[in-house]
């Protein structure tokens, strides 16, 4: 596996001659480095004019291995080839290094850049990458990895201190400014002695055939790149190996995401919870970023009210912060009725609810990185468990606040900084048995629990909470204005039916995924089947207009390249120029589904390859099935009246094994999926559309 390190672009604050004058004085040996056993140049050369100079460098490197790797290795040091263009005039320094040593087996490369701070022309920018492919090394490769990378990152904050140890050697003697390069005269002689005989195998810098290496192309540090001032004013102290973990996912996002791109904070808070394991990370902050682009997640501060009864009886608000800065947020849990409040509004209004807290909580987070000058990327929750007893244990109460945590912790990673429990009375170790096993256990880390009145005096809150900011009900003077809850009058309660549709609302949205079918416009879902035999189950409802269904096979991927992780594939996949019967063929009969009809359906897969669950609006057959549509066809489908169909779908794999005798497996009028069974007419119940196919 290759390895890869991004730094972010550190910044010293010095004009770029005086930084090119600490840079040299590394060579040709450095004590400051003392991994650096020394250099010697290979080649050197100049343009005419003395605006760029190339040097190539043979570098000995100290190898920082255990004995054991070093003796079966045969060397006690490695070399590495470093190739250095310099442009004066253009400000830059371009370095690509290698290594020489066991080149065949690990591969190892390098690429710094000195370029002018795009905004302040005395100071100089430093920007590092670099990759690392071991092959093979006598069945070490996996220990060697982890030196290797430990070490390339520990001399990377090193290599940064020694520029600033040479620039302050450099101003301590005196030199603190050095002239800019200027093109001086070149008579025509001296032009024609300088350049000489031609050598293939020279070096060659400028001239009409081979210009001077151009400056890169300077980009906005608050746009496409990091810069290591930032990363520590506004997120914190990080390691390389963090950092470049950072500039990786973020760089990822940048070139794959359709879509908004969440701020540094948020993918840093990703990282964190996955210990900035780089490809666990992504999995995880991609489910995330596709969920909270289904359920809107984004306008939820801006859309969502809350019940009155919530806004009465829901024992919790935000109140001022801690000794850390951090938001603070209370609840009083043991005031809360939580089975009369899941009974007045729903389970899913409270999970809104609680989602809303932690969108306010982030938003709260980058307002005190602000106000205090350094960065709070979590907050603080006090919870207070006066009056918890087996009331607060009913298991529908107990089965919804799960919920809510596997939500929370699956989308808000790394947003809870410490949690203070006072109070908890000898019911608590039955609730804490219940709900810990699904707590991260990072998270369990920062738990404080605090019984009876343990919480006064030292040792306690005053180690957390100014002593002018806890609560009143708490002892302290500080008068605080969340709501005390109490039970909620039965009076509010929902309806039965009103709390049967409301649960089966929220079991529909968890399961089902929504999909528009313009004319002209197919919707299409990929479905990847790696065994010969397996079923494809399938159960949708027809919202609005009438559509026409169909499933197709092809052996290769409708359109290949990168995909988010957990996404839907949605719109249409299949290329303008297949041909039904040649690229892809029908594997399903066409079935027309008309408005209000609720549709359950299998088949058993004969062949390894990709399937094509295909939605299209019913209408005049069309000579080729599967057509692009062009942008007026679009348009028109978009603006036109009655040119829409709506429809919710959900589909998934099981082996031929697990199906048979499976609920899905029977041609029943009762799908196991779909809640909208109030729009079906009974006269389609039962009526079987094709061999595989149900409608009720």
């Amino acid at each position: 596996m290759v390895q890869k390190y991004q730094s972010p672009i550190r910044i010293y604050k010095y004009p770029f001659e005086l930084v090119m004058a600490a840079y040299e004085r590394r060579f040709p040996t450095c004590p400051e480095i003392p991994v650096l056993l020394g250099s010697q140049v290979l080649r050197e050369a100049r343009s005419a004019d003395g605006a760029v100079h190339v040097v190539e460098r043979s570098c000995r490197l100290r190898v920082e291995a255990p004995r054991l790797l070093r003796k079966i290795a045969g060397v006690e040091h490695v070399v590495f080839v470093q190739r250095n263009v310099l442009n004066w005039r253009e400000r830059t320094l371009l370095i690509d290094a290698h290594n020489e040593t066991f080149a065949s087996r690990v591969v190892v490369r390098e690429n710094c850049s000195y370029t002018v701070h795009p905004e302040n022309e005395d100071w100089t920018c430093f920007e590092q990458s670099a990759s690392l492919d071991i092959r093979s090394f006598f069945g070490f490769e996996s220990a060697l990895e982890k030196i290797a990378m430990k070490q390339y990152t520990a001399n990377v904050k090193r290599g940064k201190e020694v520029i600033e140890h040479y620039l302050h050697e450099l101003v301590s003697q005196g030199i603190s400014h050095i002239p800019r390069w200027t093109p001086a005269p070149v008579r025509e002689e001296d032009a024609r002695a300088q350049a000489g005989p031609r050598d293939p195998g020279s070096l060659e810098v400028g001239g009409p055939s081979n210009p001077p290496t151009p400056a890169p192309e300077t980009v906005g540090l608050d746009g496409d790149k990091l810069d290591a001032d930032y990363i520590e004013r506004r997120l914190g102290h990080l390691t390389p190996v963090q950092e470049s973990c950072l500039i990786q996912l973020r760089q990822w996002l940048q070139e794959n995401h359709k879509g908004k791109i969440p701020k540094d904070q948020h993918i840093l808070r990703f990282l964190r919870a996955r210990d900035f394991h780089l490809d666990k990370a992504r999995e995880m902050l991609c489910q995330s970023l596709s969920w909270r682009k289904q359920h809107q997640v984004d306008l939820l501060c801006q859309t969502w009210r809350p019940p009155a009864v919530l806004e009465e009886f829901y024992a919790g608000g935000w109140h001022y912060q801690d000794v850390d800065g951090r938001p603070l947020y209370i609840l009083r849990l043991g005031h809360m009725d939580t089975k009369g409040l899941m009974k007045a509004v729903g389970e899913e209004a409270l999970l809104w609810h609680v989602l809303s807290v932690n969108e306010e909580g982030q938003k709260r987070c980058e307002g005190n990185t602000k106000q205090f000058g350094r960065p709070i990327s979590s907050w603080t929750c006090l919870v207070d468990l006066e009056g918890l007893n087996m009331r607060h244990l009913w298991r529908p109460g107990v089965k919804a606040l799960l919920q809510m945590i596997e939500v929370v912790e699956a989308n808000y990673p790394e947003t809870l900084g410490r949690l203070l429990i006072v109070r908890a009375p000898r019911v608590f170790p039955v609730l804490w048995t219940l709900i810990s096993p699904f707590i991260n256990e990072n998270t369990r880390q920062k738990f404080l629990i605090y019984s009876g009145s343990n919480y006064q005096g030292p040792g306690g809150l005053v180690d957390y909470l100014e002593e002018e900011v806890i609560p009143d009900f708490l002892g302290g003077e500080c008068l605080c204005n969340v709501p005390e809850g109490g039970l909620v009058p039965k009076s509010l309660y929902l309806t039965d039916e009103a709390q049967e549709h409301a649960d089966q609302l929220r079991q529909w949205r968890d399961t089902y995924q929504s999909a528009s079918v313009l004319r002209g416009a197919p919707h299409e879902v990929e479905v990847e089947i790696l065994e010969g035999e397996s079923v494809i189950t399938w159960d949708f409802d027809i919202l609005r207009g009438d559509v026409v269904f169909s499933l197709y096979y092809t052996k290769r991927a409708a359109r290949p390249g990168p995909r988010e992780p957990g996404a839907r594939a949605g719109g249409q996949l299949t290329d303008k120029g297949w041909v039904l019967g040649s690229e892809y063929s029908r594997v399903e009969a066409p079935l027309v589904c008309r408005e209000g009809e609720s549709i359950q359906g299998s088949h058993v897969t004969r062949w390894p390859g990709v399937y094509l669950l295909q939605w299209q609006m019913h209408g005049p057959p069309s000579h080729v099935a599967c057509s692009l549509p062009g942008m007026e066809d679009v348009l028109t489908a978009l603006h036109s009246p009655g040119a829409r169909c709506k429809l919710l779908y959900y589909y998934e794999v099981l082996a031929s094994e697990d199906f048979r005798g499976s609920m899905s497996s029977l041609a029943s009028c009762t799908s196991r999926f779909s809640q909208l069974s109030a729009a079906t007419s009974s006269s389609s119940s039962g009526q079987s559309h094709s061999g595989s196919l149900v409608s009720r």
